[in-house]
């Protein structure tokens, strides 16, 4: 992990450099789900203002620069409501340096202490193989499989894989 790193919570200020990064992300295919071009600041800086009070967002800085950020939301309907979805993105070229880690250590610990969440859902695709290890360390089971539900710009299909974890109180 790198000695700089630090994990704070988002501003909207952070908007433009996260949709970039999210831009360059989704370029690799299978990474996200978006195409580069699906992307606007404005949803970004929109997220982050409800997400201020109804979740949590979280940005990865090494040296000041951003490689990483995270977030918890909730479902918005009232009867799921306590389940909170997962998004996770580590900047391509800083994969593999403990930012995924720090990330959901913070994301984890902020849904422990926080009683509206009563159970954490994430989609990710059945060939990212790092991240289901990642998320199985941290408690996540699976829950279910959805086949062919990513299509990539050669035609071919990604599966993703739907896992959950119920947080752990106290």
């Amino acid at each position: 992990m790198p000695e700089t790193l630090k994990i704070r919570k988002a501003t909207k200020a952070d908007a433009p450099a996260l949709c970039s990064a999210e831009r360059t992300t989704a370029a690799t295919p299978g990474l996200l789900v978006s195409q580069p071009y699906e992307f606007y600041e404005s949803t970004f800086a929109q997220k982050i203002e409800v997400l201020s009070t109804k979740g949590v967002y979280l940005v990865a800085e090494v040296n000041g620069e951003p490689v990483g950020h995270a977030l918890l939301e909730p479902l918005g309907l009232e009867s799921i409501a306590h389940v909170f979805t997962l998004t996770i993105v580590v900047y391509p070229g800083h994969l593999g340096l403990g930012i995924g880690t720090a990330l959901m250590t913070a994301l984890l610990e902020w849904a422990d202490r926080t009683p509206a969440v009563e159970k954490i859902e994430l989609r990710v695709r059945a060939s990212n193989n790092r991240a289901r290890v990642l998320y199985a360390r941290f408690g996540f089971v699976q829950e279910g499989r959805f086949e062919k539900r990513i299509r990539l710009p050669d035609g071919s299909y990604l599966d993703d894989i739907s896992m959950a974890r119920f947080p752990q109180p106290g």
